[in-house]
């Protein structure tokens, strides 16, 4: 292994790469200039994931991060380029969903690995090989403006597929490009609506959970409420999470 290539340093994409690094002696990270100096000392990202996810989850999940050298630590910034034996792979700033998130074009398949960028789309909710597409408002850097420009840079590239880490590649890009579009302004208009309310977690989980279940009864998945419930249930809590904190920074 030469590389770890995380997207970004939210530990469900960076989590483990202090111990492939340990377990790789010869790999080297690539990572977004604003997530190096995280990956060498980890303490802030940990304690960060701490109060979103709790302690007992966090254990469990990723039980520790080991910190990298910073001699084996590449920063790569905007227009970045690897050459990985005659494949080209191309590293593009991609702010929106987190500050320190680039997105990596692959000429020869004409794709780019997402990371979060492209939103998640779970391979349960496939209906006739369509996928379903959400957004993701994980705190504490979601920023709508941006995110738009990051989709724009993206399209312009005329991709033919998006490798998304949650999860696994998807095609149809130009209606889930505008349907991601739309659920990034919905998400945006719902934390500026309820700003004000006396108890804005509850209004923005109400309302995104009737979305989400109305957006997938639409796509057509056929399950019981329980379970549209239960399966969005995480993602539910992030997003409203993630929301609130766009709040905190936007007070009005």
């Amino acid at each position: 292994m030469d590389y770890v290539i995380p997207t970004h340093i939210h530990l469900d994409h960076a989590g483990g790469a202090g111990e492939l690094l340990r377990q790789f002696s010869n790999a080297r990270l690539i990572v977004h200039p604003y997530g190096a100096s995280h990956m060498i000392d980890p303490g802030r990202i940990q304690a960060g994931a701490i109060a979103v996810y709790g302690e007992t989850r966090f254990r469990a999940d990723y039980h520790e991060i080991v910190p990298i050298d910073s001699e084996r630590v590449i920063e790569a910034p905007d227009g970045f380029e690897v050459d990985l034996g005659g494949r080209k792979l191309v590293f593009l700033d991609s702010p929106g969903h987190a500050s320190h998130h680039f997105c990596v074009w692959d000429e020869r398949t004409r794709g780019f690995f997402t990371g979060d960028t492209f939103g998640l789309s779970y391979r349960e909710t496939d209906v006739d090989d369509r996928p379903l597409l959400f957004p993701t408002t994980t705190p504490v850097q979601f920023k709508p403006d941006k995110w738009f420009e990051s989709l724009d840079r993206l399209e312009s590239f005329n991709p033919k597929v998006m490798y998304l880490t949650h999860f696994g590649p998807v095609t149809e890009i130009s209606r889930l490009m505008e349907d991601l579009r739309e659920e990034i302004r919905v998400h945006h208009r719902l934390a500026i609506a309820t700003r004000d309310a006396a108890d804005a977690a509850s209004e923005i989980h109400a309302h995104l959970l009737d979305r989400y279940i109305r957006r997938m009864i639409d796509h057509g998945i056929d399950w019981p409420r329980e379970k549209m419930e239960a399966f969005v249930g995480m993602d539910l809590d992030l997003n409203t999470q993630g929301l609130l904190a766009w709040q905190a920074k936007n007070p009005g």
